[in-house]
């Protein structure tokens, strides 16, 4: 069969799973960058966060005082393509962080949820 798969398990002699392959492009979007580097993130963002019940991205819009309109323009698509991005139940993709991020003058690691 050739058909192209995500990841592979591979189980131990007593059946349980012991390792996981997934592909470069997982890996990639999912581990590269700084692993061994501390991340800063504002206290202020991390209250917006936490006790504001926002998502990271949308408490850093907050924090740098940008409209979702002026993040948008800098990511030239629409306020509200942008705002589905933001939203508390968004899991957006590495690449997008990485454009987000850009628009708003920080890291991409430091949208990352936990």
């Amino acid at each position: 069969m050739n058909a192209p798969i995500k990841h592979q398990i591979i189980h131990g002699p007593d059946g349980n799973p012991l390792y996981a392959v997934i592909s470069w492009e997982d890996f990639e979007e999912h581990f590269e960058g700084k692993a061994d580097e501390e991340v800063f993130i504002p206290h202020e963002v991390v209250v917006l966060n936490l006790e504001g019940d926002m998502s990271l991205i949308r408490a850093w819009r907050e924090h740098l005082k940008l409209s979702q309109r002026e993040v948008a323009g800098r990511m030239n698509i629409s306020q509200p393509a942008y705002a589905k991005m933001e939203a508390k139940d968004a899991r957006p993709r590495v690449t997008t962080l990485k454009k987000i991020a850009d628009a708003m003058g920080i890291e991409w690691e430091q949208l990352r949820e936990g």
